[in-house]
């Protein structure tokens, strides 16, 4: 039963990879200009605008990302006289080796330079500098990369570096060594 369980599992991954890629080259097709080592691993809204988009090079974006490059508010707007005429366009640039965490929006507007992290789930309505990393609803300044590189290597699990090699040898080792750290609650100021 387990060998059927693959063969669906393993169905449904090549047919995601290929609604993925069919996703992304649609976009470029209308215009979106994306850098070498582009990474999306799962789905990723480019919008009804992609031309507005421009992605750098060694960018990863997770999954749920949405790009919102116009303002669908005017619509309600334009039913008002005087405002016939409201519409929100705007461009949406990301710098190299950036990396967007899973189920973020980034509307119109916005640049996102070189070098930064937005977090997972964050709303990002303005631009954000080069070496920078932000998270929340909105979005708003964490700090730098390099302090977040800080904060990384301080809780980073020790194992063997060469079982990064073979993934099933560093499966096998991190199911058995990795221990049982938890983080506590905190209390919001």
């Amino acid at each position: 039963m387990i060998f059927i369980f693959r063969i669906v599992l393993k169905i449904h991954s090549v047919y995601h990879a290929f609604l993925n890629k069919a996703s992304l080259e649609a976009a470029k097709n209308r215009g979106m200009k994306v850098g070498k080592n582009f990474n999306m691993p799962d789905k990723i809204y480019f919008g009804t605008e992609p031309y507005l988009i421009e992605i750098g090079d060694d960018v990863n974006i997770a999954a749920g990302v949405r790009f919102v490059n116009h303002g669908g508010t005017t619509t309600l707007l334009r039913k008002l006289p005087g405002y016939e005429d409201a519409r929100i366009f705007g461009r949406i640039k990301i710098g190299n080796n950036t990396t967007i965490g899973i189920n973020c929006v980034i509307t119109h507007e916005v640049q996102i330079g070189n070098n930064c992290i937005l977090g997972a789930n964050s709303v990002l309505s303005q631009s954000m500098p080069d070496n920078t990393v932000f998270i929340g609803n909105p979005a708003q300044f964490l700090c730098t990369i390099e302090d977040y590189g800080d904060i990384v290597l301080k809780s980073s699990p020790e194992y063997p570096r060469e079982l990064e090699n073979d993934r099933k040898k560093l499966d096998e080792y991190i199911k058995a060594n990795l221990p049982y750290k938890f983080k506590k609650a905190r209390r919001i100021k």
